[in-house]
């Protein structure tokens, strides 16, 4: 079929002042244009392959995009900006190509801006409102929340560009208006300090969702650390401190009030037991903002297989990181790698169970072909080469699933409405040889 296609197009340039090679690509685009029109039954794999033309792959990425918003779980700028700006934004130029700017430019941690938010077509982002382990036991609450603050004067700042967002009917409404939807997600439950009051007005200054732990354990929640014998684990244990490996009683309360308030709960960086413990307790999906398959890559960072066909039952998602160390376990990777990792997933998961979560601005060895933020569109048309991936497919992977599994959590909210806020506090049990900075008796 291919070498008929191109030898009507380039009979009917004969005569024309057009190369050849443009009316293959012409021809190209309109097979795949109207592949689209078949509907959902044929794989729209199928008719790109018979073109073998990237641009005409883009064509239909960019029009798919056009209809559903493509979502990135996870990105540090906003970490970036405390780290290089100390949080000022006044002279921030993120509407210019900041591969060219001040600290950002040659800067290997730094992935991010407007223009190439628009370039990548990225319709909705997940800022990440981290801070640092160290800060557990001292000023953690205090510094996610001036991270919070960062976030929503970015916004802010360009409303003509970013829109706040907080629910998944916000995100098809910026998605409509041609905004980049912006929602924010605290990554680690040391921001907590143990609290659920902290939790609840996380919530309330526009938190969607949270990571339960980042690179340390929390005294409520094990994190990946507890399934590595290197880091602070082994130093916890030699001083005789006793840290959790999955969750503890209270870290089920954290569980279930997150479900009540309609927040995401985000397992990446948790161990393993924390992984099952929390699929035993949610009413609500789970997701993995930023992580990849452990099948692939060996990294106490990824997700098992038996934790994804848990995860399929539970109806979550694992949005899957860029970061080559958990692609490929070493410090190169390709886009093709990542392509490993989503077809694993959606191998054992299946197709609605996986979406994006680059980690760009937190991560500082990207894959060739995925430098930054402009480079989803290439990923997405890569991916339709293969014929398993139809229209519907891309647009699942692209960010419907997430659209979806904010919905549900916010249908578990809106079912416990008549539920009153959890008011229990931590125990000292699982406060044993750890001590908050705090006023006393408190």
């Amino acid at each position: 079929m291919t070498s008929v296609r191109v030898s009507v197009c380039c009979a009917g340039a004969a005569g024309l002042e057009l190369d050849c090679r443009q009316w293959v690509a012409m021809c190209g685009l309109l097979v795949v244009t109207a592949a689209l029109g078949v509907g959902v039954g044929v794989p729209l794999a199928l008719e790109l392959r018979s073109s073998r033309l990237l641009e005409a792959r883009l064509q239909v990425v960019r029009r798919l995009l056009r209809e559903v918003p493509l979502i990135d779980g996870h990105n540090d700028l906003p970490w970036n900006l405390r780290r290089y700006l100390h949080n000022q934004l006044r002279d921030f130029p993120f509407s210019e190509d900041l591969s060219r700017k001040g600290p950002w430019a040659g800067n290997r941690w730094t992935h991010t801006d407007l223009q190439r938010l628009r370039r990548g077509m990225v319709g909705a982002q997940f800022w990440s409102a981290y801070v640092p382990c160290g800060s557990q036991y001292l000023d953690s609450v205090q510094l996610t929340l001036e991270q919070i603050d960062v976030i929503r004067r970015l916004v802010d700042k360009y409303p003509a560009h970013m829109q706040l967002v907080t629910s998944a009917q916000g995100i098809e409404d910026a998605h409509r208006a041609g905004k980049v939807a912006s929602l924010i997600g605290v990554e680690g439950g040391h921001s907590l300090g143990s609290s659920l009051a902290v939790l609840r007005m996380f919530y309330q200054l526009g938190a969607r969702y949270m990571t339960l732990t980042h690179t340390c354990n929390t005294p409520w929640a094990g994190s990946s650390l507890a399934d590595d014998a290197r880091g602070d684990v082994g130093r916890e244990l030699a001083a005789g401190i006793q840290e959790p490996n999955g969750l503890t009683a209270f870290g089920k309360l954290v569980i279930r009030e997150m479900n009540r308030l309609g927040m995401m709960v985000d397992l990446s960086h948790a161990s393993v037991q924390t992984m099952v413990d929390a699929l035993a307790v949610t009413h609500a999906p789970v997701i993995f903002s930023h992580s990849s398959a452990l099948a692939l890559c060996n990294s106490s960072r990824n997700v098992p297989d038996h934790v994804l066909q848990s995860l399929a039952l539970n109806g979550g998602i694992v949005m899957v990181s860029f970061y080559n160390n958990f692609l490929s376990c070493s410090d190169t990777a390709t886009l093709h790698d990542v392509i490993a990792h989503i077809n694993h997933i959606r191998k054992v998961a299946g197709v609605n169970h996986v979406g994006l979560g680059a980690g760009f601005d937190g991560i500082n060895l990207t894959p060739t072909g995925l430098e930054d933020v402009s480079r989803y569109p290439l990923l997405l048309a890569e991916l339709a080469r293969d014929r398993r991936w139809s229209s519907t497919d891309l647009k699942k992977l692209a960010g419907a699933n997430l659209v979806r599994v904010f919905r549900e959590t916010e249908k578990v909210r809106d079912d416990w409405s008549d539920r009153t806020p959890t008011e229990d506090w931590i125990s000292m049990e699982d406060l044993d040889g750890k001590t908050y900075c705090r006023y006393p008796g408190t």
